[in-house]
């Protein structure tokens, strides 16, 4: 996949602060504060920096973190994972397979058929319902 790289500055412009801090800076926003995580809606989730679908609505599922989260993503290629070891813990962290914006982390508690969790910032997500959405 090709990557897209853009300045700060081009990321700045596009991204509203709290998207810049999420994507480009590697924040987290507040467990339940995301309007995605309670959306039970059919359709594709989007990368909020650069559009890339990311995961299907029909891999998401209520993990009770407060944060959206998915089973899978969308393609091996969708999502890249690479090791974190900030704040004193070693996790794993999931980037868009496109621009490398930080979405949020995978950890091995979540349900069959893959026993993964991807627990993503809403705010690093752009929702599209199905009948709507342009992969």
């Amino acid at each position: 996949m090709e990557k897209l790289n853009l300045s700060e500055a081009e990321w700045r412009d596009r991204l509203t602060p709290t998207q810049y801090h999420v994507l480009r800076e590697a924040g987290t926003e507040r467990a339940f504060s995301g309007e995605l995580n309670a959306n039970k809606a059919d359709g594709i989730y989007h990368c909020a920096a650069c559009e890339l679908p990311l995961f299907d609505s029909d891999d998401k599922y209520d993990s009770g973190s407060g944060w959206p989260s998915f089973t899978r993503p969308l393609s091996a290629d969708a999502v890249e994972d690479r090791r974190d070891t900030s704040h004193g813990m070693v996790r794993i962290e999931s980037l868009c397979g496109r621009c490398e914006s930080h979405l949020g982390h995978v950890f091995p508690d979540g349900p069959p058929p893959t026993g993964q969790r991807y627990c993503m910032n809403s705010v690093s997500l752009d929702f599209r319902p199905r009948d709507a959405a342009t992969d």
